[in-house]
C-alpha cells in the first residue's frame, strides 16, 4: 500500500516536469532567430509570452500582415527547401520569445489579419514544407512587437 501511495504522489511530479520542461510532441515549432534571441511558436499556450489570434474581419484586427507572391516585396520571407534544416539555426534559451495562437482574440494580444490586399503593417513571403502561412504572420508580429524588424533567419 505504501509503494502505491509513493508512486501516486510521485506520477503528477513527473508530468509537471515533462509540462515545465517545454513540450511532449518531439521535433521543432516553427521559429526565427533574431540577433541573439529567438522567437518561436508554442506548443503550450500557458508557456507563451504572448497570445495572438486570427480574424477573417479587417475591422476587427490590430495587426494587418499583407502575403505576397515575391520574396522581394516582403518583410519577412520564409523559404525552406531543404530536407533537414540546421538544429541549432533556433535553438531555445532563455532569450527564446514563446508566441502562441488562440482561437479567440483577448483584450491584450495582437489580432492578425491576413490577406493578399494591402495596405499592411507587415508583408511576408512563404514558400515552406514547415511554415504555414498563420506560423510566419505569429512570428513576424511577436517578435516585431509593433515595430519593423531589422532582420531576422531561420
Amino acid at each position: 500500500m505504501l509503494r502505491f501511495k509513493i508512486l501516486a504522489s510521485a506520477v503528477p511530479l513527473i508530468v509537471a516536469a515533462v509540462f515545465a520542461g517545454g513540450g511532449l510532441l518531439p521535433g521543432p515549432h516553427p521559429c526565427v532567430a533574431i540577433g541573439e534571441a529567438s522567437v518561436q511558436i508554442s506548443s503550450m499556450p500557458w508557456h507563451a509570452h504572448l497570445h495572438v489570434a486570427f480574424t477573417d474581419d479587417p475591422a476587427l484586427a490590430t495587426v494587418r500582415v499583407q502575403i505576397t507572391d515575391q520574396a522581394e516585396a516582403a518583410d519577412f520571407a520564409v523559404i525552406d527547401d531543404i530536407d533537414s534544416p540546421d538544429a541549432s539555426a533556433c535553438e531555445a534559451s532563455p532569450a527564446t520569445r514563446f508566441i502562441a495562437v488562440s482561437a479567440s482574440p483577448s483584450a491584450s494580444g495582437p489580432v492578425i489579419y491576413l490577406s493578399p490586399d494591402g495596405p499592411a503593417d507587415y508583408r511576408i513571403f512563404v514558400k515552406s514544407k514547415t511554415f504555414s502561412l498563420r506560423d510566419a504572420a505569429a512570428l513576424i508580429v511577436g517578435a516585431g512587437g509593433g515595430r519593423r524588424l531589422a532582420s531576422a533567419s531561420l
